[in-house]
C-alpha cells in the first residue's frame, strides 16, 4: 500500500520499534494528524482471545467520560408508552413493524446504533441479516435491549462505544477526535482499558494484551506499552 507524502512525513515521528507510555502515544497520535478533516483517534488492541470459542468472547459498552467527538444518530424499535419515552429522551426515528421494509427493501441505514426494547426482539431479529454484519444489531450484553430506553439514549448519546473482537481477535474503537486535547484523550482511553481489562474472559489461558495500536484515520500507528495493563 503506497502512502501519500504527509503520512510518510508523519510515520518520521514514530519509532516503530518503540512501545510509548500512554501520554506520549497520545501526544505523538495528534501530531501525526495531518488531514484537513478531525480526524477520529483509534485504539486497535490484539488479544490472545481465541474468539471461535464462545466463552473466550469479549462484548460489552463502556461510557467514554468525553464523548467520542461524534454525533450518534439512535433509532429505537419501541411500542406502547416507550415510544413516548424514547422520543422524549432525544432519539432520532423510533418505530416498529412499519420500519422493516424500509430497511430491508429501501436500505435504509440513517441510523449509527439501534436500541430495542426486549418486546420488540422479535421483530428487528428479522433484520438480521441486514444489521448483523454492519454491527448493528442490538444486544444485551451492550445494553441496546432494555425496557430503560432513556437511560439507553442518554448513554449512547453522551459517549458510549460498544466493543468487540473482530475475526482475527482485535478489537477496534474510537476514543475521540485529534481536536480533544491530551488530557481527554488520556482520560477516554483510560476508561476504554480499565473496561477491556475487566472483561478479560476467565477461560483464557496465556497472554491477554498482545499489543495496543493508537491511531488517526489517516494516520501511522503508535505502539502503546502493553506493560502497565
Amino acid at each position: 500500500m503506497k502512502h501519500g507524502k504527509k503520512y510518510q512525513e508523519a510515520a518520521k515521528l514514530v519509532d516503530r520499534a518503540t512501545m510509548y507510555d500512554t501520554a506520549e502515544a497520545i501526544s505523538l497520535v495528534k501530531k501525526t494528524a495531518t488531514a484537513k478533516f478531525d480526524e477520529t483517534v483509534e485504539v486497535h488492541i490484539r488479544t490472545g482471545c481465541d474468539g471461535r470459542h464462545a466463552e473466550q468472547q469479549i462484548r460489552g459498552a463502556v461510557v467514554l467520560p468525553n464523548g467520542t467527538g461524534k454525533t450518534v444518530r439512535v433509532l429505537v424499535f419501541a411500542k406502547g408508552d416507550k415510544v413516548n419515552e424514547a422520543e422524549a429522551a432525544g432519539a432520532d426515528h423510533v418505530g416498529g413493524e412499519e420500519l422493516i421494509p424500509k430497511i430491508q427493501n429501501e436500505g435504509w441505514l440513517d441510523f449509527d446504533v439501534v436500541v430495542a426494547t426486549p418486546d420488540m426482539m422479535g421483530v428487528v431479529g428479522r433484520l438480521g441479516k441486514v444489521l448483523g454484519p454492519k454491527g448493528l444489531m442490538p444486544n444485551p450484553k451492550a445494553g441496546t435491549v432494555t425496557m430503560d430506553v432513556a437511560k439507553a439514549i442518554s448513554d449512547i448519546k453522551a459517549g458510549k462505544i460498544e466493543y468487540r473482537l473482530d475475526k482475527a481477535n482485535i478489537i477496534h474503537v474510537p476514543v475521540g477526535k485529534t481536536s480533544f486535547d491530551e488530557a481527554k484523550l488520556q482520560e477516554n482511553f483510560e476508561a476504554l482499558m480499565e473496561a477491556i481489562v475487566k472483561a478479560k474472559p476467565s477461560a483464557l489461558k496465556g497472554q491477554y494484551l498482545r499489543s495496543i495500536t493508537l491511531a488517526t484515520t489517516m494516520g501511522p500507528g503508535v505502539k502503546v506499552n502493553v506493560a502497565k495493563y
